[in-house]
């Protein structure tokens, strides 16, 4: 069932299948800023990757010894959330660990994702609730992140005529350069380091950008990201305090759409064998403790 959130600026719609958030599209012009989800490109529109970002070395957790196959990016956003409390500006989803989570992640946890409607920005908030003492001590181990996609060219119904995604920039919120990883072919990263030849802080995407899948940006070099109109105008941007976040849009498929996603986590190195207590970015709770993460996407010029 999905949910929607209105205001003056903007209409919102949020699903509880994963919690995830479906349309942004503007009251002004009618623009939809957010990936419509076609599965000949990709069947999502900005999942919460939980309880693990990106993917994991030999494909598994290891929890106190013992191995859980887990598949990228984790389960959360193939769940269904309950709706747990709404408000005509405001919505809150929430899953909880149950056995058949705990066959595969043994841990007691509560998830809740919540939309905030303000003006023209969306707020992301992810809460994490370690609800039990089962493993680790009573510790919970885990990683959160976003991977909202957005329309690259936009769809504007006012427009017959919206370019294509390389006539686009990025914008970040540094004059910089920006630099980044890439993943192996087992979507495992890559030591290596390559740089974005940023000029005002602009970078022109390009047709051959994601040939190497995910861009991952770590080391907290900018808190947004913009998506510019070929003028340079910027029509959307993401605002996060991660300390790093990718930049991705399907290899080969000359995809219309390109993601930003801040991340609290990310794939293993390819020589990582050890628990997820030893995990880069592990994200940990003692028992009965609860974390917030949140990240803002506004629409900028409306």
């Amino acid at each position: 069932m999905r949910y929607t959130l209105e205001n003056e600026y903007l209409l919102v719609e949020a699903d509880e299948n994963g919690a995830e958030l479906t349309s942004i599209r503007s009251k002004k012009d009618f623009t939809e800023y957010l990936w419509q989800a076609d599965e000949r490109y990709w069947r999502r529109h900005a999942p919460v990757l939980f309880p693990i970002v990106g993917s994991l070395s030999g494909k598994k957790l290891v929890i106190n010894g013992a191995d859980y196959p887990m598949g990228q990016h984790g389960f959360a956003r193939d769940k269904i959330f309950k709706m747990a409390s709404r408000t005509d500006d405001t919505i809150w989803f929430a899953l909880d660990s149950d056995e058949e989570i705990k066959e595969r992640y043994p841990y007691d946890f509560r998830l809740e994702i919540g939309y905030i409607l303000k003006d023209n920005t969306v707020k992301n908030i992810w809460r994490v609730t370690n609800t039990g003492d089962f493993a680790n001590a009573g510790k919970l181990h885990y990683q959160i992140g976003g991977h909202p996609a957005f329309n690259c060219p936009l769809e504007r119904e006012a427009s017959s005529d919206n370019g294509k995604q390389s006539d686009y920039f990025f914008r970040f919120g540094t004059d910089a350069p920006i630099r980044y990883r890439l993943l192996n072919e087992k979507g495992l990263l890559v030591e290596t380091e390559y740089e974005l030849a940023t000029e005002g802080g602009y970078y022109k995407i390009t047709d051959d950008m994601f040939d190497k899948d995910a861009l991952i940006v770590e080391g907290s070099q900018t808190g947004e990201v913009s998506i510019c109109l070929p003028d340079k105008r910027a029509c959307l941007t993401v605002i996060f305090d991660s300390p790093l976040f990718g930049l991705w849009s399907p290899t080969g498929k000359n995809a219309p759409f390109v993601c930003i996603e801040p991340w609290f986590g990310r794939a293993d190195r390819d020589s990582f064998a050890g628990d997820i207590a030893d995990r880069e970015y592990d994200q940990v709770l003692e028992a009965g403790e609860s974390k917030e993460y949140s990240f803002t996407i506004r629409v900028d010029g409306i």
